[in-house]
């Protein structure tokens, strides 16, 4: 998909004031605690997800996200299908005052090439 240079910047600018988890580490994670957080619309999470993660679309993280995980503590890892709403999500959440929120870097897309 083609985004805006605007978007794109939006982007770039957010993957600096977060830090990503690598797809290898998500299972582990998830074991530990961590919430696998598909931030995509509904219908991709039916489609297909990484399992026990828990699906809010980007357009209502920030209305919705303190009923679904109040703890601010929660390490959060948040994906979509490559890097952008991910990073963005995890952003704005940290804006938000949770300090675990990750971006899984490489999205659905690396996390299915590990399962191949």
């Amino acid at each position: 998909m083609q985004y805006t240079d605007k978007f794109q910047s939006m982007c770039d600018e957010a993957r600096q004031r977060v830090d990503s988890v690598e797809a290898s580490e998500v299972d582990s994670r998830i074991k530990e605690g961590a919430v696998a957080l598909d931030i995509r619309d509904p219908d991709e999470h039916q489609a297909g997800h990484i399992p026990g993660s828990r699906n809010l679309s980007r357009g209502k993280l920030e209305m919705l996200i303190e009923g679904m995980i109040p703890d601010l503590s929660t390490e959060i890892l948040c994906y979509c299908n490559a890097n952008n709403r991910g990073t963005l999500s995890a952003a704005s959440l940290r804006a938000m005052g949770y300090e675990n929120a990750y971006f899984i870097a490489g999205g659905l897309n690396a996390y299915r090439k590990l399962s191949g």
